[in-house]
């Protein structure tokens, strides 16, 4: 793709939905990009953001596409394991209830994989504040709602869990029941512009940091310490780093786990 045209979709993306491609890997994104417009069957790119301009649904159909919405529940078990056992019990332990913060939540399984493990921890009355945040307003809606979700979405979830957190729709699919749903409190938010939320005791953003570029990468995660209380905790995909932890104000806590230096 050559530079002009790129610089052209970018200014186009910033101004119909607020996005700024410039914080992502360019490859990835225009690898993407060749894609979509191939599969919408406009010719060029000026041909395809007049068409789409003022189709709501059409600019959130984007915003889905480029903002990469992928996950399910309880993804890596092992990593949710070692947190079930060893970090939430650690910050429990200093504070009863906690401030839980899940940023880039896409459909809100990770949310509720969060609020379902606090709840079989600590008793389904105990009052966690649990903040999901996400860029896409339309993924945001899909959470709030509680899905549904498809089967292979909720395999990771143990058939005790499965049962006691989710009711079968008439489609064979599941949705989180509302004790759960009222658990969470769903927002909009840009992690690029938007101030961060404070005194957290655990942050969760995994495979979400690894879409950007490494100066924006370094920015975030300082943001990410400073939103955190001394000795709160970040939790990060699995094939993400922080090759300079310290310098960003976090020790190691584990694999894919760093805390916040007292």
């Amino acid at each position: 793709m050559e530079e002009r045209e790129y610089n052209f979709i970018k200014y186009k993306v910033r101004k119909l939905l607020d996005v700024d491609l410039n914080a992502y890997k360019a490859p990835q994104v225009q690898r993407r990009l060749r894609t979509y417009l191939l599969r919408s069957g406009y010719p060029n790119w000026p041909t395809f953001f007049r068409a789409i301009q003022d189709d709501p649904k059409a600019l959130s159909k984007l915003r889905d596409y480029l903002t990469i919405n992928v996950s399910s529940f309880f993804r890596d078990t092992e990593k949710f394991a070692y947190l079930r056992d060893s970090i939430l019990p650690e910050l429990l332990r200093t504070n009863p209830r906690l401030r839980v913060w899940s940023a880039g939540c896409s459909l809100g399984h990770e949310p509720y994989s969060l609020a379902i493990m606090l709840s079989e921890m600590t008793g389904p009355y105990r009052v966690h504040f649990i903040l999901a945040t996400d860029i896409d307003n339309s993924a945001l809606d899909y959470a709030r709602a509680g899905g549904p979700y498809e089967a292979d979405k909720v395999a990771n979830i143990p058939s005790n869990l499965l049962s006691r957190y989710f009711r079968v729709t008439a489609e064979g699919e599941y949705k989180v029941i509302e004790h759960i749903q009222r658990k969470i409190t769903f927002q909009s938010h840009n992690l690029l512009s938007d101030p961060f939320p404070e005194n957290i005791d655990l942050l969760v953003c995994r495979n979400v940091v690894i879409y950007f570029e490494q100066d924006v990468k370094t920015q975030l995660y300082r943001q990410f310490s400073d939103a955190l209380r001394p000795g709160g905790i970040l939790f990060v995909g699995g094939s993400e780093v922080l090759s300079n932890a310290a310098a960003l104000g976090f020790e190691s806590a584990g694999i894919s786990f760093y805390r916040r230096k007292v």
